[in-house]
């Protein structure tokens, strides 16, 4: 593997990307720190092979200074938050679409040939009837972030026939783990730090979901990138467990020493416009490939856990 672009690189999931990459070769990371962190990333600053670019993949001249003998890229960089995309779409679609298009054509006319790309699992097929979701199932997003990350996926795939790239798309599941600061684990340490007697649970606690701790995320996006051939490729790529909400509750309370916090649902099927009730994702094909996941959820939960307490503080 040449030299790395990760684009949302000093974000959650890009962050940890970073870590392992730089261990066998030169990384440079591009983000507008919109959503993603310098703190992330301050350990490697200092490391020859690492090089950071504050700027925007939909600014031709940030990319051109963050691609210079680039081999391959790793696109994380994205607006991550579904309920934001119902409420304001267009900037969804800006971010994640048009926003990912111009990365796209920068990277084309560079000769910029390989691309992992961070889709979405949860989203994409929105309520679909085959469980587990393989693949090869149609895309019925019922959510605009999920409608985004299908359409783009959609130009890799033009993109890799058109132009000889090779494209894979992880389908991802719900990453958890340090430095994540969003997402259902993080929301209830959230509440519980505000109130320790009552833990509010959008919802009817019965959505169920599919998890993944974070480095056996990273582990399996180098091992797709090691992996690629001319064409597009979509992965679902999670640990091929799941957990309802109510049981991440019930961890979460536990963990954090509020085992007598009243848990109390708000009652709806979904927990917001958008939600998928039910993900379960195939995973045949990223085992096919050698992965096996190392960290199970409800240890991913306690590590990640752990590190909110180190981070923010105990529950009182």
């Amino acid at each position: 593997m040449g030299r790395v672009l990760v684009t949302g690189g000093a974000g959650f999931i890009g962050s940890h990307l970073v870590d392992a990459l730089i261990k066998q070769t030169e990384v440079a990371v591009l983000d507008n720190l919109s959503t993603g962190h310098k703190e992330n990333i301050a350990h490697h600053m200092d490391n020859p092979s690492f090089e950071f670019v504050e700027g925007s993949i939909s600014s031709e001249r940030d990319v051109e200074r963050a691609i210079p003998d680039v081999d391959s890229v790793f696109h994380m960089a994205a607006q991550p938050d579904v309920r934001f995309s119902v409420s304001d779409p267009l900037t969804d679609f800006e971010m994640n679409v048009v926003g990912s298009m111009r990365l796209l054509e920068y990277l084309r006319k560079a000769d910029v040939t390989k691309i992992v790309f961070a889709s979405s699992g949860g989203t994409v097929y929105g309520d679909s009837e085959v469980s587990p979701t393989p693949e090869e199932t149609r895309l019925s997003p019922i959510s605009n972030y999920g409608a985004a990350k299908s359409a783009f996926e959609m130009y890799l795939s033009s993109y890799a026939e058109l132009y000889g790239m090779s494209a894979v798309s992880m389908r991802l599941g719900n990453i958890i783990g340090p430095r994540s600061t969003a997402g259902v684990v993080y929301d209830f340490y959230q509440k519980l730090k505000r109130d320790p007697t009552r833990l509010e649970v959008l919802g009817n606690g019965e959505q169920t979901k599919a998890y993944m701790y974070v480095t056996d995320a990273v582990r399996a996006a180098v091992l797709l990138a090691d992996r690629m051939e001319i064409g597009h490729l979509p992965v679902n790529v999670s640990s091929g467990e799941r957990l309802r909400v109510s049981r991440i509750a019930e961890i979460v309370c536990d963990g954090l020493g509020a085992r007598n916090a009243r848990i109390e649902f708000t009652g709806s099927e979904r927990g917001w416009k958008g939600d998928v009730v039910e993900t379960d994702l195939d995973v045949t094909l990223l085992r096919s490939f050698g992965w096996t996941p190392s960290i199970s959820i409800e240890h991913g939960i306690a590590l990640y856990l752990d590190w909110l307490v180190e981070s923010f503080g105990p529950v009182d």
